[in-house]
């Protein structure tokens, strides 16, 4: 796993850690009480002078204020928080061996993490305004992906360029002082993370505390807060939602982490009287670009943001963007590359519930179990853009239950990732050259299912 960050070549400059005129404003909504900018400021200040000596921190709380306070503190320190994937046993671990001495940060008495814990000390009185200034190069993220290796890959995040990010974000969907922020995401993941707390701090808006995931929860969430509602979901939240009865009315719903379908989009703008944005982007970038589905197919990359092909391979670069990084989609760009059309995912990439994943990083960690053999995932063809998707793994363990496979799987992958169902095979139909044709996988998929519809 690499560490280092990007090369620093930018001057340095310093920018605010929160945008709020002064203290009075609203910075959170707790529940159906106010957190003014002064009290969140004085948390995080609280919260800094009791951290631990460390460089590097994760924070794992649930509740997005305490996260954001976390995340300040840690900040004021000069801590980069540390956003894993997951948090499966080989992933600490993982985070073990890649920052030495990081401790975590957890909301959650119940959550077990191998890693020294710091508990936030209790919220306290506003303090004086005086809001810090923050250098543009400090890194004070760094999140993860997993890639084919097994390993989850890092991505560091600087404050300058976190900032023009989010100011860019707040300009496009005219997002600012007086609106609260709800969301079905949370913050540990790069959308999350980036619209649901640094947009708020870093425009000026209300952040939520709580994370509404039924629907009865988004309803009250909305109906909790006086401001204009900005809620920021997935498809599959947004699907659920508008299947439950008659949701909540607000100003605008953004969405992201799979294409979201014209007919579910002009549902919900119909439904809840909300203008409906969607967000393209990935860890490795951030966001790069919006559109509004009900309203058209092209994406619109974000002030300063260029896509372009370099053979078949597209590449987002300008920006926030601090180097040319490649993008995991088949993308068609138009014009100057401000423009483009997204085909679909590449082939080895996965959504599931709002988290990504690939298929090499899943099937490595299968096929590293012992008693595993040979091994892979595989994703039916019939699951619809907002379904519930169902991952299948096939596995060849002569000395293994199928049972025994889930278990070892459950310490290595996140909940979302678990197969539902494992078939157990004698033997993968693999071609002389190796690879497994996915006719011969969903022959083997329909075979399944067929002996599961005939009982035991």
């Amino acid at each position: 796993m690499n560490s280092p960050s990007p090369a620093r070549t930018a001057p340095s400059k310093r920018l605010p850690l929160l945008a709020y005129a002064d203290g009075n404003c609203v910075a959170a909504w707790r529940g159906a009480g106010r957190v003014t900018a002064g009290q969140m400021l004085g948390d995080a200040l609280r919260t800094a002078e009791a951290m631990p000596e460390s460089r590097h921190v994760l924070n794992l709380c649930a509740d997005r204020y305490h996260f954001t306070v976390a995340l300040l503190a840690a900040i004021l320190r000069g801590q980069t928080t540390l956003m894993p994937p997951s948090t499966t046993p080989n992933v600490i671990a993982a985070m073990k061996a890649f920052a030495p001495g990081a401790y975590c940060i957890c909301d959650d008495a119940q959550l077990e993490i191998d890693l020294p814990r710091f508990e936030l000390p209790p919220g306290g009185a506003a303090i004086t305004y005086d809001v810090p200034q923050v250098d543009a190069q400090q890194d004070v993220a760094c999140l993860f992906t997993s890639g084919s290796t097994g390993e989850p890959q890092p991505y560091f995040k600087r404050w300058g360029s976190m900032v023009q990010s989010m100011r860019a974000e707040a300009k496009r969907f005219g997002i600012g002082p007086g609106h609260a922020v709800i969301g079905t995401v949370p913050s540990q993941h790069m959308y999350g993370f980036e619209s649901t707390v640094l947009l708020p701090i870093i425009c000026g808006a209300a952040l939520t505390a709580e994370r509404p995931y039924y629907p009865a929860d988004i309803d009250e969430a909305i109906a909790r807060v006086s401001s204009p509602c900005v809620l920021i979901s997935t498809p599959f939240h947004l699907r659920t939602w508008m299947e439950s009865g008659d949701p909540a009315k607000l100003e605008s719903i953004v969405s992201a982490t799979a294409p979201l379908s014209v007919g579910l989009a002009r549902q919900v703008e119909e439904r809840t009287g909300a203008k409906l944005l969607e967000i393209y982007g990935c860890t490795e970038t951030g966001q790069v670009a919006s559109r509004r589905p009900s309203q058209g197919v092209e994406w619109e990359t974000f002030d300063g943001i260029r896509v372009a092909l370099e053979g078949a391979q597209a590449m987002a670069s300008g920006g926030h963007i601090e180097q040319p990084t490649p993008l995991q989609d088949v993308i068609e760009v138009l014009g100057d590359g401000c423009r483009f059309i997204l085909h679909g995912r590449t082939s080895d990439m996965v959504n599931i519930a709002g988290k990504r994943n690939s298929l090499g990083y899943l099937n490595h960690q299968l096929t590293s179990i012992e008693g595993v053999t040979d091994g892979v995932f595989f994703l039916p063809d019939d699951e619809g853009d907002e379904a519930i998707t169902r991952l299948t793994a096939f596995v060849v363990a002569p000395t293994l239950t199928a049972s025994q496979v889930l278990e070892a799987l459950r310490a290595r992958l996140d909940p979302t990732f678990l197969p539902r169902p494992i078939v157990m095979v004698p033997v993968l139909p693999r071609a002389l050259t190796g690879k497994l044709p996915r006719e011969a996988l969903r022959t083997l998929a329909e075979q399944a299912r067929a002996q599961r519809a005939k009982g035991p």
